[in-house]
């Protein structure tokens, strides 16, 4: 890899604390992050902010084609003239939360791969929509801040669990592949970071006809995480049954513990006995 410090000064740019930028400098971690993905020359492939563009330029050669977002318009700039003699690169400037990922999965005529060095702080809202528009994509494979990662793995009963760690184990299986620290970027962050591999299961224990209610339930119950189960769950606003205490007990939940020692299978149950 070209050093990163002096193709920042070429071009005149910083990094930008804003947009939560650290440059990957270790080539090896390059490497293995696109291995990690397992891109095929059918695949088309979203990058996720893509910098300067050396994750982009390993992808193409991997893929049938590369979506490069990046917010940041000077770096746009770069990574256009670096990618020029690119034709299976596109570079969309724009923030990752607002693009459309159905016209993307569209247009490639495939449900597309992610690969991507997350924002620290977008990272856990573009987890959740990755989720939510999960059709549109076959593997995310991605660099997150460490305890992102613990979130996502976390079991219940710890301060990690959340809805966060929910979500990911209804619907993905996740594997932590490898650690990265802090002197492996520029600048260097603070917290070391991991490289997840996600794939999502053929049959996740909640459908589509009940994903909604499910999400309100988790949120509800784990947004007062002190308060006892049935306590928490009337102050988050839900449409609760009258009979909600005795649907519980009938469901094998007692209504009195703390919401974050609930297993999925649990929360599972209790979003069912609640809408029915």
């Amino acid at each position: 890899m070209a050093s990163i410090r002096k193709e920042l000064a070429a071009y005149g740019l910083t990094p930008r604390k804003r947009w939560g930028q650290h440059f990957l400098v270790d080539g090896n971690i390059l490497n293995k992050i696109v291995q990690t993905a397992e891109i095929s020359r059918e695949d088309t492939v979203l990058e996720v902010g893509a910098g300067l563009g050396e994750m982009t330029l390993a992808l193409a050669g991997q893929s049938k084609k590369v979506i490069a977002v990046e917010i940041d318009t000077k770096l746009v700039e770069v990574l256009r003239k670096k990618t020029a003699s690119c034709p299976n690169v596109e570079v969309v400037a724009g923030d990752i939360l607002k693009v459309d990922f159905k016209e993307i999965a569209v247009q490639a005529r495939r449900s597309i791969k992610v690969v991507a060095n997350l924002p620290y702080q977008i990272s856990t809202p573009l987890l959740f929509r990755f989720i939510e528009d999960r059709e549109n994509f076959s593997t995310l494979t991605l660099m997150v801040q460490r305890e992102v990662a613990e979130r996502m793995a976390a079991p219940p009963g710890g301060k990690d669990y959340g809805p966060l760690s929910i979500f990911v184990q209804v619907f993905l299986d996740l594997s932590i592949r490898f650690s990265v620290k802090p002197s492996c970027f520029f600048p260097p962050p603070k917290v070391d970071s991991a490289v997840i591999h996600l794939i999502w299961k053929e049959t996740p224990a909640v459908g589509p006809p009940e994903e909604d209610w499910f999400r309100k339930v988790v949120r509800g119950g784990l947004g007062y995480r002190r308060k006892t189960l049935i306590n928490a769950l009337k102050h988050s606003g839900l449409a609760l049954p009258e009979d909600a205490e005795g649907r519980m007990k009938e469901a094998g939940i007692d209504f009195r513990r703390r919401p974050e020692t609930l297993g999925i299978d649990e929360f599972v149950r209790l979003s069912r006995v609640l809408k029915s």
